[in-house]
């Protein structure tokens, strides 16, 4: 019987810790945050939970309340990762992360290549696991992709597209974090082109993309996000030599950021307005709605109608399969905002991210995660993936692939 420590009981955090309250090799979960009202509405609703109040700014303490544990389930902002990290480490714990944390002040290539290597041997060194990147986007597209290039000899590209296409009759541009959403439309994007990991700019490089069920042709840029850095890093073990890897983003998000972004208006840097100082992005977030969070805003935004609920998660897969090339497309069905209150008093976006999340936390319970030291959603074996998306399919997360001359 495993013990689970899940830091951060926000919607993924939330979600981990009711999926792994069903599951019979649990036999508790200790759910933690600052929020000290969050977490007793969520441990109130748990068979399995305990709840505890804690400041995770400090290792120690998230150290001191992970001893016993078999898995740390890190579901906290980007920024706690490294501590997190080394609080499991202290006290000999498996680490799953929805993000791939960074090291402040270096380049966030080298600090990815920096936890496959440092982090991953100490990791190796106690005989555990650690597994970054394992949200919807990174994380269920990556073992997606993998599934896609089990149908060919050889790689050449992998294109990623993500199309976020929930409008509401009110004004709410985002469905996740305002603030996590104009940092990463800020950010530099990168692509895996030619064999190398490339810098570009955020809304580059447009392609028009008809998505099945989607009368419009959508405009999908580049953004900012892991996929073609850590898939690129693996590109040769795990990806059949693929020599390009574009992640590609569109929706109402992307429409409504782009002018922003060319204005200025996502920068962090201070700029001087009629004799005060005043960051942009400061000013937009203090402007901007809040995500829905509570199953009341949700229901009342759902009630009052919506413009819009679409969405499209693809893998499009080009190389060479007994001579011939194919394109191998990968099409990820998934219940929209809608259905996806009903079933869970959710928006699309945290179920899907919240579930997907979900089921790496159940290959760990079920002692199917293998590997030791330090892996990336994109790293699973193609056992660990049937597995994966056999889970994924009992929540109505299913794939449609076809294979077609390229």
């Amino acid at each position: 019987m495993k013990r689970v420590l899940v830091l951060g009981v926000g919607a993924q955090g939330s979600t981990v810790a009711k999926r792994m309250d069903e599951e019979p090799n649990i036999s508790e979960i200790i759910c933690a945050d600052y929020d000290k009202k969050a977490v007793d509405d969520l441990v109130k609703n748990l068979k399995k939970g305990k709840g505890i109040q804690v400041d995770a700014t400090k290792m120690e303490n998230i150290a001191a309340i992970a001893k016993g544990v078999d898995l740390i389930v890190n579901a906290l902002p980007m920024e706690f990762g490294l501590d997190v990290m080394e609080a499991a480490i202290e006290v000999k714990a498996n680490y799953q992360d929805f993000a791939a944390c960074y090291t402040p002040g270096v380049d966030w290539i080298k600090s990815i290549k920096r936890m496959y290597d440092e982090i991953g041997n100490r990791f190796k060194a106690i005989g555990r696991t650690a597994i970054i990147s394992t949200g919807s986007a990174p994380g269920l597209i990556c073992v997606v992709a993998r599934d896609a290039v089990r149908y060919l000899d050889s790689c050449e590209t992998i294109m990623l597209y993500v199309y976020e296409g929930v409008k509401s009759k009110r004004f709410l541009p985002f469905w996740w974090s305002p603030k996590v959403a104009y940092s990463d439309m800020e950010d530099e994007a990168y692509c895996f082109e030619n064999g190398n990991i490339c810098i570009t700019e955020p809304f580059s490089r447009p392609i028009f993309m008809k998505f099945n069920g989607i009368d419009k042709e959508i405009k999908m840029v580049e953004h900012s996000h892991d996929e073609p850095v850590i898939m690129g890093i693996n590109s040769k073990e795990y990806f059949k030599g693929a020599k390009n890897i574009f992640f590609k983003y569109g929706g109402y998000g992307i429409e409504f950021a782009e002018p922003l972004y060319k204005m200025g208006m996502l920068s962090d840097q201070p700029i001087e307005v009629d004799g005060n100082m005043v960051v942009p992005r400061n000013l937009l977030l203090k402007l901007t709605p809040p995500a829905p969070k509570y199953e009341s805003e949700i229901k009342e935004i759902l009630d009052e109608g919506l413009e819009d609920d679409s969405g499209a998660m693809v893998v499009q897969a080009t190389g060479m399969k007994d001579g011939k090339k194919v394109m191998v497309e990968t099409y990820v069905n998934a219940p929209g905002c809608a259905e996806s209150f009903e079933k869970a008093g959710l928006t699309g976006e945290t179920y899907l991210t919240g579930q997907s999340g979900a089921f790496f936390t159940k290959l760990f319970v079920n002692d199917q995660i293998t590997q030791t030291g330090l892996i990336s959603s994109d790293m699973l074996t193609y056992e660990q993936v049937d597995t994966y998306l056999k889970y994924a399919a009992e929540f109505d997360i299913t794939i449609e692939t076809t294979v077609t001359k390229a």
